[in-house]
């Protein structure tokens, strides 16, 4: 035989660069939650690209309602900022939204009581805003608690593009996975085979 290399392997010279942590793993509809921030009458309006992270935020849940996801909505001081927009009470029936004055939603024993009731998750998938402050310190807090974090960037929005772009990179660096809306929702979804898909195509085909 002769002494070359077998297939399948590569060459001694190749280089190939190590994956970062948990960017090899994809969303499971079995262990993920759903959680958007703080989508409030008072809050969005101020918000760069509002239509985008809103109609986005829309998007993912209800895809969270096609493929039985649990969902957890939150705001920041309801009384001061206002409830959370209709139009997502709308997409999330039966959700009573945790009110919190802690920016991260981990600083919030409601939050956590939540979460606790659903011990077998241990992916989140997040939306919201504001992205330099309450989705990034919900995100690092639920790094710190061990959970696989995915941060949807187009249903995530500021008040300025700046400071989105820095709570990204914060989040990014934390060792949060940075995803989309679509990228989340077909990680999900798995194949095209299923009702589901095909019940959500019409909404994938007219995102923002």
């Amino acid at each position: 035989m002769g002494g070359g290399p077998a297939l399948g392997h590569r060459g001694a010279g190749s280089r190939m660069s190590a994956p970062e942590a948990g960017s090899l793993d994809v969303l499971r509809r079995e262990s993920a939650v759903l959680v958007v921030v703080d989508l409030q009458e008072k809050l969005l309006p101020a918000i760069a690209e509002r239509d985008r992270v809103l109609g986005n935020s829309l998007l993912l849940l209800r895809a969270a309602r096609e493929l039985e996801l649990p969902v957890v909505l939150t705001t920041q001081y309801e009384k001061g900022l206002g409830p959370t927009m209709a139009e997502v009470l709308a997409e999330a029936p039966g959700v009573t939204p945790v009110d919190k004055v802690a920016f991260g939603c981990f600083g919030s024993e409601d939050f956590l009581a939540r979460l606790a009731a659903m011990p077998d998750r241990d992916q989140i998938l997040v939306a919201g805003i504001e992205s330099h402050i309450c989705v990034a310190q919900t995100v690092l807090g639920a790094l710190g608690e061990g959970y696989q974090v995915h941060v949807a960037t187009d249903a995530v929005g500021s008040r300025t593009p700046d400071d989105r772009q820095v709570g990204l990179r914060r989040m990014e660096r934390a060792g949060a996975v940075l995803s989309s809306t679509e990228m989340a929702v077909y990680e999900l979804l798995a194949r095209s085979d299923g009702a589901a898909f095909k019940r959500l195509l019409p909404y994938l085909k007219d995102r923002v």
